[in-house]
């Protein structure tokens, strides 16, 4: 792996990373299932299937970033109008 794939490969764990802080589910449910994630695929050695892995992960990241504005305008929602 070049060491350019290298860099946005660590960017992605570390921004999926500080995403995770904000999970339903927890912070160590999702740090497990990540790091879990990143070491099945740690073998991978062509520079395609490295890339859609990355563009797999930046799709989580829109995801998760979605669901937490989702999150968050329902919580205002709730705050200044009845349900």
């Amino acid at each position: 792996m070049s060491l350019p794939m290298r860099y946005r490969v660590k960017h992605l764990y570390k921004t999926l990373l500080h995403l995770g802080k904000d999970y339903p589910r927890g912070y160590e449910y999702f740090r497990s299932r990540l790091h879990a994630s990143f070491i099945r695929h740690k073998d991978v050695e062509s520079t395609e299937e490295v890339e859609a892995l990355i563009a797999k992960g930046e799709y989580v990241v829109k995801e998760l970033e979605a669901l937490y504005m989702l999150r968050k305008y329902r919580t205002l929602k709730k705050r200044y109008y009845d349900a």
